[in-house]
């Protein structure tokens, strides 16, 4: 069983698959992390954010591996490391990339062929996982996602001021959206949630009861 859960950055996904997955009792599938992972590997490289042959080695190198919880790239845990400001920014960049997308599908689909899955990202109901059973896609104003990133960056005591916030996220769903590549829309078949003024409880609750019904 496959629930794919896709929507902007800042509208809830991470923390409603979580939950959800853990009611189910699935296991989660954190997309973002995968190009994440990817460009924090591109950033130590010191590689252009392009489809350039070193993009194209790197990705055939590359060993990413997710348990739910932790990310190991090549052996390493970086799961801290890839939540920075930076390395968000470039995740975005970076899966633009036809190529950075072509050689992280088979490892997203060896994980929902192995098990039951909440998976979430920007293409889960779209490109990777087309034939899921429940398909949902979360949202929030550009206002209420920005609020919410930068709350969470507050709490790391960044300087980060929420214009700054507010324009990134408008510049990230640009960039996600106008892609070639798997731009972000939702699926024609799945479930809209605009997240503004729910709790997470009441989104997490409306899921899991569909799931389960």
């Amino acid at each position: 069983m496959i629930v794919a859960m896709d929507g902007p950055a800042g509208a809830g996904k991470s923390t409603v698959a979580r939950r959800v997955a853990s009611q189910l009792g699935y296991s989660y599938l954190d997309t973002g992390a995968l190009y994440r992972a990817a460009a924090l590997q591109a950033r130590r490289r010191g590689l252009a954010f392009e489809d350039t042959p070193e993009m194209r080695r790197m990705m055939a190198e590359i060993r990413i591996a997710f348990d739910g919880v932790r990310v190991i790239l090549d052996g390493e845990d970086v799961s801290e490391a890839i939540r920075s400001p930076e390395i968000s920014h470039y995740a975005s960049v970076i899966s633009a990339i036809p190529v950075v997308r072509q050689m992280l599908l088979p490892l997203q689909r060896r994980v929902g062929e192995a098990q039951d899955v909440v998976a979430e990202g920007r293409d889960m109901g779209t490109v990777v996982f087309p034939d899921a059973e429940f398909k949902y896609f979360l949202d929030a104003t550009a206002e209420e996602r920005a609020r919410r990133r930068f709350l969470e960056l507050h709490q790391k005591e960044t300087n980060t001021t929420m214009e700054q916030v507010l324009e990134e996220m408008r510049m990230r769903d640009e960039r996600d959206s106008s892609r070639v590549a798997a731009p972000l829309r939702k699926a024609a078949d799945a479930v809209y949630i605009l997240t503004d003024g729910m709790s997470v409880d009441e989104i997490v609750e409306s899921i899991v009861e569909r799931v389960t019904t």
